[in-house]
């Protein structure tokens, strides 16, 4: 089952881009990104100006897809931490209740203990975070930026 096109609002967005970047300072990582599991970009953080953020979003999202599928050959629902080790950068991949996907590169100047117990932290914040999110989403008169949208203007999209 899919699960509902989240919305995000302007206060839950700078919420977790300020985790995002506390998470960089407090691990010292290179980059943290937070990217849906469709591979859509979320909120960024660190030194992204070198990175090809949209397909980093894409292929993590993939990597979590794939590995999601050996999970289900052992009879597990996920794998939600993975760990990549290279010859200078390191990625930590994390998903958050089922979600999002958390993931953190960093090199020397950060350990894996101390990026591990940084992201559990922030991952419990990005999962309140988005609870809220549902919660307004299914809150009675809830109103999203499309609520106001008609049939009659998707209609009139189509009209020339």
């Amino acid at each position: 089952m899919t699960s509902p096109q989240m919305v995000m609002y302007e206060e839950e967005y700078r919420q977790i881009q300020a985790v995002c970047e506390k998470l960089v300072r407090d691990t010292n990582a290179n980059v943290v990104f937070l990217v849906d599991k469709n591979g859509q970009l979320i909120a960024n953080a660190g030194a992204i100006q070198n990175l090809d953020t949209t397909s980093l979003a894409s292929l993590t999202a993939g990597n979590i897809a794939a590995t999601g599928g050996l999970a289900k050959l052992l009879g597990q629902r996920e794998f939600t931490v993975l760990f990549h080790e290279g010859e200078r950068d390191n990625l930590h991949i994390t998903v958050i209740a089922q979600r999002v996907i958390l993931v953190v590169i960093f090199d020397a100047k950060a350990t894996l203990g101390l990026v591990r117990l940084r992201v559990k932290k922030a991952s419990e914040e990005i999962a309140k975070i988005f609870e809220v999110l549902v919660k307004k989403m299914e809150a009675p008169g809830a109103k999203t930026p499309f609520s106001e949208i008609t049939d009659e203007d998707i209609a009139n999209l189509f009209n020339e």
